[in-house]
């Protein structure tokens, strides 16, 4: 065995866990930074007096930035190191969205918002590329998984706590406090992460980055990789952008509170993130994806009903189905990536992050036309797409040996 492989971290071990824990506390913050807003959506509305595609902007833009930001940022960590580029985005992101607060124009605060986005983008992509590098083989997977788990956890939280202090106070005060628990979180991945020990710089020249990310498109599993991130994304984002408008109206009339608490159905998105990873880590990923999807399916069929406890359980459904593909999908491509797996990294979550952006507030065309229905049809057509495309995917030759 050689040196680089005896660096290798091992699942079990103390720095693993170590390692794992900062990756969930900088996932957990990326997610509250972003998806904080999402429950708030319905009061932006009433206070900006916007329409609901309208207010999605407050989650659409710094999705769309991010997205861009990623095939910058991404190759810049080549060059300094994955964890300075994850630091520097933790403490801007969070010290942005406190600034947000204070901003009383609806298009000033998207203004930060939009910065925001393009501050988080330091985080996603480099933090796959250090678990591909970091990680031994047989813990990318359950690692990877924990990461996700963080994002859920993030999301989960971010949205609980804004909707229920918006309820009480505002909604400002539920933002600040997201950009507090944000900036413990930097501090203590911070104070944390190891150091990379496989990571070897490179002297990138940007007249050769399009070329580096055009390689990527000439595998031919890659680019069906990057294709399900942008559907599986889209159509999540939709279902919990436009829900607490459906539940806010009668038959339903939830408080702001309670549409909040909802959110707590992310707890399953951690859980199925980290059990989905190890799963296809043992029996194939290739055998894994299109039973994720598929779960989310079935899940939004549920969310038909005027029965509010169907409705919830197939949210869960529709959480855990996103959280398990989605941590297939992303381990996927540090293994079918063999070379510049941060640029690659940074192409699957461009595309996460454009669907977040796009098919988000696309959502809000059909839930302004057609109600629910309209979403959920919405939803549908996306993970029909993505269902079909991880069937390609399953008979797809291994790249090599490790790629299952």
């Amino acid at each position: 065995m050689n040196e680089a492989s005896d660096r290798l971290i091992e699942a079990g071990t103390p720095i693993f866990r170590r390692t794992t824990l900062a990756l969930a506390a900088a996932g957990f913050s990326t997610f509250a930074v972003l998806y904080g807003v999402q429950p708030l959506l319905p009061v932006f509305a009433d206070a900006f007096d916007v329409s609901p595609a309208e207010s999605s902007l407050a989650l659409s833009l710094p999705c769309a930035t991010l997205a861009v930001a990623l095939l910058v940022v991404s190759p810049l960590s080549e060059v300094i190191g994955r964890k300075p580029v994850m630091v520097a985005s933790l403490f801007a992101s969070a010290l942005l969205t406190l600034i947000a607060v204070l901003v009383p124009s609806w298009h000033g605060f998207l203004a930060l918002r939009a910065l925001t986005g393009f501050a988080a983008s330091g985080l996603p992509a480099v933090a796959m590329a250090y678990v591909s590098e970091e990680m031994h083989g047989r813990a990318v997977g359950l690692s990877m998984g924990l990461l996700i788990g963080g994002n859920a956890l993030g999301g989960m939280v971010g949205r609980l706590i804004a909707g229920i202090i918006a309820d009480h106070a505002s909604w400002r005060w539920g933002l600040g406090t997201i950009g507090v628990l944000a900036l413990f979180a930097a501090v203590a991945f911070w104070v944390t992460l190891p150091p990379s020990q496989r990571f070897v710089a490179n002297r990138m020249r940007w007249r050769q980055v399009p070329g580096t990310f055009g390689q990527h498109f000439r595998d031919p599993g890659l680019p069906w990789l990057f294709a399900e991130a942008f559907l599986l994304m889209g159509g999540f984002v939709s279902v919990y952008n436009y829900i607490g408008f459906r539940l806010l109206d009668p038959p339903f009339n939830l408080s702001q509170t309670a549409i909040g608490a909802i959110f707590v159905v992310y707890l399953f998105g951690t859980i199925s993130s980290a059990m989905t990873g190890e799963i296809a880590s043992r029996l194939g990923r290739r055998k894994v994806l299109w039973l994720a999807i598929l779960l989310g399916l079935g899940g939004v069929t549920l969310t038909l009903s005027d029965n509010l406890v169907l409705i919830i359980a197939g949210i869960v459904l529709v959480t855990v189905s996103f959280f398990g593909a989605h941590s297939v999908a992303s381990s996927w491509i540090g293994r079918r990536a063999l070379r510049d797996r941060a640029q690659a990294s940074s192409v699957y979550l461009c595309l996460y992050y454009l669907g977040s952006s796009v098919l988000g507030t696309a959502g809000g065309w059909f839930f302004a036309h057609s109600g629910w229905t309209g979403v959920v049809v919405f939803f549908a057509t996306l993970y029909g797409l993505a269902f079909a495309i991880a069937l390609h995917l399953s008979r797809l030759p291994p790249l090599v040996r490790t790629d299952s």
